[in-house]
């Protein structure tokens, strides 16, 4: 992660922590990132669709700003569900729970712990599930969710074959995540044991259900002329 970082910072990129170095733990230093986390309680500031295309092209950036990053030869990643294919060094975990909200109105993501090898649309399909939000919950679940998706590819850039790629993709990461709560539940391996008996489980569950029913009404919305 540190020579990932590293690299971020040297290329440009400023919406990721800045490593210091190592301490006298063998524990990573990084800079601290202020603000506020915008999930559940900010998440209004990405209603607006200028907010979720931001977001969008930050995640762009990142995926560009790896394009020539060559990990050292005894990098050690900790990537929890492995991706479907492997394009680039992959965040795994952008979502609105990992992104800080600066009082500036500067954007940032965290918790680069899990990122390591992995495919480029596996991470957009998963963002796509968080910032849009493509969720079950009635709570969450909004009627404009086909137009925030495709603001969303627009700002990011998906050409039409990556669309096509993508929607599925959708579905599949999402349920993805149910089913490593599943495993490492049935291991007693936690903090995932927890998370599966406090419901996490059903819920990423729930929301691929969701999206795999809806998946013409996405595909209509990011082909729409």
């Amino acid at each position: 992660m540190h020579a990932l970082l590293t690299h971020l910072h040297e290329v440009g990129y400023r919406a990721a922590p800045r490593p210091l170095g190592i301490d006298d733990q063998g524990r990573e230093v990084l800079t601290f990132v202020p603000g506020h986390v915008v999930w559940p309680d900010r998440f209004s500031l990405l209603d607006a669709e200028r907010h979720l295309a931001d977001v969008a092209r930050l995640i762009r950036d990142f995926h560009e700003a790896v394009q020539d990053f060559t990990p050292p030869p005894d990098a050690h990643w900790q990537v929890l569900i492995p991706a479907e294919g492997s394009d680039i060094i992959a965040h795994h975990d952008l979502a609105p729970w990992n992104l800080v909200a600066g009082d500036e109105g500067q954007w940032a993501f965290i918790d680069w712990d899990s990122a390591g090898p992995g495919f480029r649309l596996w991470d957009v399909a998963y963002a796509m599930h968080g910032f849009i939000p493509l969720s079950a919950h009635p709570d969450w679940q909004r009627p404009d969710a086909a137009h925030r998706l495709r603001v969303f590819a627009d700002a990011y850039g998906l050409v039409e074959a990556e669309r096509r790629h993508t929607v599925p993709l959708l579905g599949r990461r999402t349920r993805s995540m149910h089913d490593f709560l599943r495993d490492q539940a049935a291991r007693g391996v936690q903090p995932w044991a927890t998370l599966w008996a406090e419901g996490h489980g059903n819920a990423w569950r729930s929301d691929a259900e969701y999206i795999e029913q809806r998946e013409d009404q996405w595909m209509h919305a990011l082909l729409a002329d």
